[in-house]
């Protein structure tokens, strides 16, 4: 599951409109227009001259618009009185897991509790252990770190397509 399709199937899921997808974006700290999210939502096939067009999301742009989501969603953190204001680095490097970063930062912008994840795997028909969404959902290196795969990933977003549209 590559970047462009994680976008689609979360726009789906939350029934995001485009012009809110460009304001997410711009949360994020990446200019994007509505015609060009127009071209990030569009579906490769396996014809790439059908859609030459189609701006492909690499793994910062996905990582901007998961941030302006959690803005978008909760509203600016403000930084505490004496706490230095720290410039956020990007949490996506080369090797990060996105798919686990995806969880995470989709965790946070819909304030959902372990529950409410487990509950939206269960409706997506995988079940899912507290063990085994805690690995999933841990810091990259610790010991009981798990990666997500792209299955995973898909039955969240499909469960979270049929919790947030019925």
């Amino acid at each position: 599951m590559d970047n462009n399709d994680i976008l689609i199937r979360l726009r789906y899921a939350l029934e995001i409109k485009n012009k809110e997808m460009a304001e997410i974006f711009k949360l994020g700290g990446v200019e994007v227009s509505v015609p060009d999210v127009i071209k990030i939502l569009t579906k490769s096939a396996e014809d790439e001259d059908e859609y030459s067009d189609q701006i492909k999301c690499n793994n910062s742009m996905l990582d901007s618009f998961l941030n302006g989501l959690i803005i978008f969603k909760r509203g600016k953190q403000e930084t505490k009185p004496g706490q230095p204001d720290t410039p956020s680095e990007p949490s996506i490097n080369k090797s990060a897991n996105v798919n686990n970063l995806l969880l995470k930062k989709v965790k946070i912008a819909l304030a959902l509790t372990t529950e409410d994840m487990l509950e939206i795997f269960d409706e997506a028909g995988i079940m899912v252990t507290k063990g085994e969404l805690g690995a999933l959902l841990r810091k990259e290196g610790h010991k009981n770190y798990k990666e997500c795969g792209d299955k995973f990933a898909r039955n969240f977003l499909k469960g979270l397509a049929i919790k947030y549209r019925g």
